[in-house]
């Protein structure tokens, strides 16, 4: 089966028996309010992280580098977000990992080793030495 597929049936499952789970424990309005709490101070942070990472890419842009780090981390940074926002815990769980700079560092670490870049050195051309010669010998 298709991992997308695999994730957009699990995951709404697995957020229906953590809030069933934790629902029946906890009770309702204790679960719907930590939900919320985790959405509110998860994005509040998400900004503040998203902040010192726009700063860290000036800085990269005024020594003349390329902020690669940055660019990606910010776009991690929007995607932990999202999953903050929707409601569920173990998004949260997620998203709060992503935004932390050590475990976001740990998981962009796994993925780049994971998915190596196509970093070659092919050239299109062949380097070689030619001489005119001359018919009229």
């Amino acid at each position: 089966m298709n991992a997308i597929l695999l994730l957009i049936i699990g995951i709404p499952l697995l957020e229906i028996y953590l809030l069933i789970k934790i629902g029946s424990q906890i009770g309702a309005f204790n679960t719907i309010s930590l939900i919320l709490i985790t959405a509110i101070i998860g994005v509040w942070y998400a900004r503040y992280e998203g902040f010192n990472t726009l700063k860290s890419g000036m800085r990269h842009l005024f020594k003349n580098e390329i902020p690669f780090y940055e660019i990606i981390s910010g776009a991690v940074l929007a995607f932990a977000a999202i999953l903050l926002i929707i409601p569920g815990f173990a998004t949260d769980l997620f998203g709060l990992l992503l935004i932390f700079p050590i475990t976001r560092k740990f998981f962009l670490k796994y993925i780049s080793k994971k998915y190596p870049t196509s970093r070659t050195n092919k050239k299109n051309f062949i380097e070689g030495e030619y001489e005119d010669i001359d018919d009229k010998k």
